[in-house]
């Protein structure tokens, strides 16, 4: 799209008050990813707010805020909940995809609900993953009717990932223990024994530049169904983001991804 043509788009989406301005915190590699797609939608970048990135700024402040409508966070677990306080004592809201920061939640919704904020987070923003997701709790579903077939899930990712298992890995274990009735508890760590009947196995993998690959299988003694997400790149994850910022923008309370995925495809 030529900058003429976004200009022109920005005016209308003005007119109609839909035009949003985010920040970017955290200007790392999908900080940089964010930034060149938020530009291709016609958004304005007000600000990026990271300590180490040059030209940027250094803190979350009332000037760095002064012109964005929506914070979106790509920074680091240690940093969220911080981070949270800080934009929500501006009056702005906010997506985090941030992931390892989830025994804050409670503190962070209470910031959010006493802020009045917009808030929405995820451990992976990528519309398909979320799709993914759906499709995963539906088959959870049918194979919860035949106790023929047992479950797993096993992830793999790049060697410069720093959590494991994935975020996305545990939320897909937390939608098939509340759809398949018979699993009970998650088990992450490697298994010197027989594992239980009501255990679901989560196994991750770190190596090279293994781009992000989540299996969901359902394994019976004749035959093997499986679904599979793979992340190509981090567009897919950015532009998810850049999207909820675009949702959350004007509303107010504690949000997940799932309910944006709700709305979008009218479910």
């Amino acid at each position: 799209m030529c900058s003429r043509n976004i200009k022109k788009l920005r005016v209308l989406l003005e007119s109609f008050g839909d035009y949003v301005r985010i920040a970017i915190i955290g200007y790392g590699k999908m900080g940089h990813e964010i930034e060149r797609l938020a530009k291709v939608r016609g958004i304005d970048v007000a600000a990026i707010i990271d300590p180490n990135g040059k030209g940027a700024y250094g803190e979350i402040n009332k000037e760095s805020l002064a012109n964005a409508d929506v914070a979106i966070d790509f920074s680091t677990p240690n940093s969220v909940v911080d981070n949270v306080r800080k934009v929500a004592s501006l009056g702005k809201n906010m997506v985090v995809g941030t992931t390892g920061w989830y025994n804050s939640i409670n503190e962070t919704k209470d910031i959010v609900r006493e802020s009045g904020i917009g808030f929405i987070y995820s451990p992976n923003f990528s519309i398909g993953v979320n799709l993914f997701f759906k499709i995963v709790e539906e088959s959870s579903k049918f194979f919860d009717k035949v106790r023929e077939y047992d479950v797993y899930v096993h992830e793999s990712h790049h060697n410069q990932k720093l959590d494991s298992p994935s975020g996305t890995a545990k939320v897909i274990g937390d939608i098939i223990l509340k759809n398949i009735k018979r699993k009970n508890k998650l088990v992450f760590d490697k298994l010197d024994r027989k594992i239980s009947p009501e255990e679901l196995h989560i196994v991750s993998l770190r190596a090279g530049y293994i781009p992000g690959t989540h299996v969901v299988g359902f394994d019976g003694e004749a035959d093997t169904v499986e679904l599979k997400h793979i992340a190509r790149s981090r567009a897919g994850f950015a532009v998810g983001a850049v999207m909820a910022a675009e949702w959350i923008n004007g509303k107010r309370g504690f949000y997940t991804i799932q309910d944006f995925i709700s709305d979008l495809i009218g479910k």
